[in-house]
């Protein structure tokens, strides 16, 4: 039988614990940059090292938090995720490399992180 592991199990917890601080010190009508704001606070609070919307490539597009240059957080604060969320997550972690992201719609009444991990491409996969 195979198990699964976990993806930096010790960080991501840490790091889902201070968003439901934020979450539970803010609510759930704040503003995405409120959000942020403290999350940001809480990180520097904590000591963890982190790069606050850091440009991916050439399209201009932020990534909110990218902490210890292994974990992508994006937060949103708005009604529903959508697909289309997941898949800027994927895109993030794709072109950094990175192991794992974190999804956060703190608009929720209950707070649910989505973790998104990278998928790896097979370049020698042949479709038939």
């Amino acid at each position: 039988m195979e198990t699964t592991k976990l993806i930096y199990p010790d960080l991501s917890y840490k790091i889902t614990g201070l968003l439901f601080e934020v979450h539970n010190e803010i609510g759930r009508y704040g503003r995405e940059v409120q959000y942020c704001n403290l999350l940001a606070k809480k990180l520097d609070d904590v000591k963890l090292n982190y790069v606050r919307e850091l440009v991916v490539g050439n399209t201009g597009n932020r990534i909110d938090f990218f902490i210890e240059g292994k974990i992508v957080i994006e937060a949103k604060a708005k009604d529903v995720i959508t697909k289309e969320d997941y898949f800027q997550t994927q895109r993030y972690l794709q072109v950094l490399n990175a192991k794992l992201g974190i999804l956060v719609n703190f608009h929720q009444m209950y707070l649910h992180p989505k973790r998104v991990v990278k998928i790896e491409k097979d370049v020698n996969k042949k479709f038939n």
